[in-house]
């Protein structure tokens, strides 16, 4: 129950329903905020509790300075959890050794439950290993269960064993894309309580439903699962920059064209843990789609949300998508009695501003490889002549083309090429060279929701295969939509047999080529590739394509709109202008010209005004949660606590709760530690967490060897996030991490004192006999410790590798946050204060103590820091809240959101 200090309880009827609501008028100020201000208000006004969230709190967001900086903190309590298989298995099995460690303590395991409701959408885990034949989803979805069955068994189970969770079987859709088409609410309904629909999602682009007015982003599994239990979000009130869009897109331009735009505005402004907001004439102009389109590339230009405010387009998608009449009418009636409700005209307060005429988009791709860096397509040919030089070794003796002047600018020294002929299979051959498109994929993410430019591509492949043009045979081209509605209205418009003729068959539902699930390439081209060492390319719908992302034989990437994706497959190389030169020539030998296979707006829209409707989306997710004859077929134990099966290589129960008590254990200052790391600045998340493929002589490798995996199918630390030997094994092992205690390598190395005059190991090894010995552990490390995005393993391997205390010059505020959340002290040096400064090379033996003042209630300021080499220095201690000292004091979020639970 709210503490209701500004007296905001009220009542909201609509039609024949009465709604509880908080009427956000009743907080002075509250009229000239953001929109997603005026969401994270009512969120406050809702919980005040008098303690984590207090009448403060709120007039704090009512008196928002918008030039500030930062400084407030806040909970924020989502109202629901989202999630992809990779990172929701760690959090389901966490939740499952939650019920076993209450059982142990006497409770009731049914107890641990999703306080908030969650969902989770298996769609991370389709490889596009078949392409180019009708049998090839069929052949995806076989090698996907059979890579998977340890892992889907035990979500299986938790789908049955656990209220409030549901899971979205494989081979259904994308995450975002099922969020924004079924699973979200807009405005949320619960207990007879009506309110905004926010949710934390374990994928960076949860933002896609933005687009729908939804306040929502990214986060790691730690914070996930805290909310999950009911626990708060800790951030600061944001800065908010106001997007003003004008205009309306000119023809020939896409969805794609116009978030390249926005994205290279808004990552030049700078909006890092800023929130977006879109408003002004333009917006009414912009439809659902491409709303969702822009929100979905919210990480990619850096801000933590890209929100749009509900009009009359976010009705319109609710009720083409299948919500009922009452959510409509609820949405609608809500959103105006709060102030929620798009007004063109209005200028709210924001703290910055930009401004985009949407008449001035023009085609654009983006690479090669970064989001932010836009290509005007009529340049693309010039571009990448100046490019690929980056990609190709100095001394190549290979001759160089000459584009003439008026063509490049790069044409006084000419282009790299190394034409290298491939035999096919059937014994045929043909040449391919440095810029070849090797793969061509519409995947899902950013593009696949958006029917304007799926249309387009489908009218695109059946305009060429009417001219007698296909993909050319060195490109891997793969269909991968977010949902089944996608290629339920290619059927029904007669264009799926074009897709396929132009090689673009249905590979997948899920997030393929994007997250570098693209499958391997053609062996020949493959060897031809690495023979030649050619630079060879990939264009893909997607939203992300840095190196070494997409596949490990590609070297340049480029984002594109879907139509754009099927010509560049036609083309076949980068060394192609699209906009000017032939894409290849007709039956009548005639050169065909972009200009005649692409689509005009009214034929895009005719097809989606005909072939798109209610109906489908009523079918595709009337039982969603279901499941095929192989899901529903998967053998899963029964009970409400998981048969852990101590053969699997994929699941395994952690050991956070082992000698857990109802009591907590007080507080002890740490003596005796040894640095495990000492690192420079700029050690992001992604370097310490594991990630990627698992090699054979690594501790991981080593482990899955020992445990009779063959190398083939060590699959990535992605898919066994839920086995914690396995990550314990692969974190700090990233082979780009730079550890200065054992200088000259770079890896997972550290040098291990437990032996005579420390020898150079696996940092994983050196850990095992610290831990052996007793001996407690520390990180050194600069300025901006944890950036990142791979959160959850970062701080859940750090603590159980034995690391009791980070001390850092400066910290990423999440990472800090999990790092408490795991039980690990963090500190900070003193102002002015670094390693270096203090003489510090990390072969020392530290002593933390005045620790233990937390057992008093209260948080030391600083605690003491002495090595046994004399040099000595108060360190910061940065638990910032209170809820953040309990946590600590419990040994970690877990322990703590445990202990509460048993005693409800």
């Amino acid at each position: 129950m709210s503490a209701n200090s500004f007296d905001a309880r009220s009542t909201l009827r609509v039609g024949d329903e009465s709604y509880e609501i908080f009427k956000l008028d009743k907080v002075e100020g509250s009229a000239r905020l953001p929109y997603s201000l005026k969401v994270l208000l009512e969120n406050l006004l809702r919980t005040e509790d008098g303690a984590n969230i207090t009448a403060d709190h709120i007039r704090a967001i009512g008196g928002w300075d918008s030039q500030a900086q930062p400084s407030q903190e806040i909970q924020f309590t989502p109202a629901r959890v989202i999630m992809q298989d990779f990172t929701g298995v760690p959090c389901v099995v966490d939740l499952a050794t939650m019920r076993e460690a209450v059982k142990e303590l006497g409770g009731d395991p049914a107890k641990i439950n999703p306080l908030a409701p969650a969902e989770l959408v298996i769609d991370h885990s389709v490889i596009a290993d078949k392409f180019g034949t009708k049998e090839a989803f069929g052949q995806n979805v076989e090698l996907e269960y059979g890579r998977n069955k340890e892992r889907y068994q035990f979500l299986r189970w938790g789908q049955t064993a656990f209220d409030e969770f549901k899971v979205v079987p494989p081979g259904t859709g994308i995450v975002h894309q099922v969020n924004i088409e079924h699973l979200a609410r807009t405005v949320m309904v619960r207990n007879g309580q009506a309110y905004p629909d926010t949710l934390v999602g374990t994928d960076s682009h949860t933002t896609m439903v933005n687009g729908l007015g939804v306040l929502g982003w990214g986060v790691g599994g730690i914070e996930a699962e805290a909310a999950m239990l009911g626990q708060p979000v800790s951030m600061l009130i944001p800065r908010v920059v106001g997007f003003k869009l004008t205009g309306e897109l000119p023809a020939g331009t896409t969805a794609t064209d116009l978030v390249l735009t926005i994205t290279e505005m808004l990552r030049k402004h700078g909006v890092v843990g800023k929130f977006v907001e879109f408003y002004g004439e333009g917006v009414a102009a912009t439809s659902l789609a491409n709303r969702a389109t822009i929100g979905n590339m919210s990480p990619e230009f850096g801000s933590t949300a890209a929100i749009f405010p509900i009009d009359d387009e976010t009705l319109n998608y609710l009720r083409l998508t299948g919500r009922d009449a009452q959510q409509v009418a609820l949405v609608e009636a809500y959103a105006k009695e709060q102030g929620l409700w798009l007004d063109p005209a209005a200028e709210p307060d924001f703290s910055e501003k930009l401004e985009l005429d949407l008449s001035t988009v023009v085609p654009s791709i983006a690479g090669p490889k970064r989001p932010q860096d836009r290509i005007v397509l009529a340049n693309a040919k010039e571009q990448f002549a100046r490019d690929v030089r980056n990609y190709v070794s100095d001394d190549e003796e290979a001759g160089k083309e000459s584009f003439p002047a008026s063509d490049s600018p790069a044409s006084s020294n000419g282009v790299p090429s190394k034409p290298t002929t491939v035999t096919a299979p059937d014994g045929s051959t043909y040449e391919i060279d440095h810029g070849a498109v090797t793969v061509a994929a519409i995947t899902s993410c950013t593009n696949t929701s958006n029917p304007y430019v799926m249309v387009a591509a489908a009218l695109v492949a059946k305009k060429a295969v009417e001219k007698g043009l296909t993909r050319k045979p060195w490109v891997k081209t793969t269909l991968a939509p977010g949902s089944k509605v996608v290629t339920d209205y290619f059927d029904k418009a007669g264009l799926t047999p074009y897709l396929d003729k132009v090689g673009f068959n249905l590979v997948g539902y899920g997030c393929t080529t994007c997250i570098g699930n693209s499958g391997p390439l053609p062996e020949e081209v493959s060897k031809a590739v690495n023979e030649n060492d050619l630079a060879v390319t990939s264009v893909l719908s997607g939203n992300r394509n840095f190196e070494g992302r997409i596949n490990p034989d590609v070297k340049m990437n480029y984002l594109a709109s879907p139509p754009l994706v099927v010509a560049y497959a036609i083309a076949g190389s980068m060394k192609v202008d699209i906009t000017k030169d032939a894409l290849g020539v007709d039956q009548d030998g005639k050169p065909v010209y972009l200009t005649d296979i692409w689509p005009s707006e009214a034929e895009v829209n005719d097809v989606v005004a005909n072939a798109i409707g209610e109906d489908m989306f009523n079918k595709s997710y009337q039982d969603v949660f279901a499941g095929d004859a192989q899901w529903q077929a998967l053998p899963i134990p029964t009970g409400n606590t998981f048969e852990w099966d101590s053969e699997s290589t994929y699941v395994r129960k952690p050991p956070y709760f082992e000698g857990m008590t109802m009591e907590t254990t007080p507080v002890e200052d740490i003596t005796g530690a040894r640095v495990l790391a000492k690192l420079g600045d700029s050690v992001t998340t992604d370097h310490i967490s594991p990630a990627g493929a698992i090699k054979a002589d690594t501790p991981a490798g080593k482990y899955l060897t020992e445990h009779g995996i063959e190398r083939r199918d060590f699959n990535s630390y992605g898919s066994r996030r839920g086995n914690h030997e396995v990550m314990i094994r692969g974190t700090f092992a990233n082979i780009r991490l730079r550890n200065q205690i054992a200088p000259g390598t770079e890896g997972g190395y550290t040098r291990d004192f437990t032996q005579a005059d420390g020898p150079v190991s696996f940092i994983y090894d050196a850990s095992q006999n610290y831990q052996a010995a007793g001996t407690p552990l520390a990180i050194l490390a600069g300025k901006e410790y944890g950036s990142g995005s791979s959160r959850d393993w970062a701080a859940k391997g750090t603590a159980l590798l034995g690391v009791k205390a980070v001390i850092a010059e400066s910290y990423e505020r999440i990472h800090r946050s999990n790092l408490i959340g795991m039980g690990v002290l963090p500190l900070q040096f003193p102002e002015g204060q670094t390693a270096e400064t203090l003489g510090l090379t990390g072969e020392e033996t530290f002593s933390f103590t005045g620790v233990t003042e937390l057992n008093n209630g209260t948080t030391p300021r600083t605690v003491k820091v002495t090595t046994d080499t004399g040099v000595e220095f108060d360190g910061v201690v940065r638990i910032d809240t209170p809820g953040e000292a309990d946590y600590y004091r419990n040994g970690g979020i877990l322990q703590y959101v445990l202990r509460s639970l048993i005693r409800k």
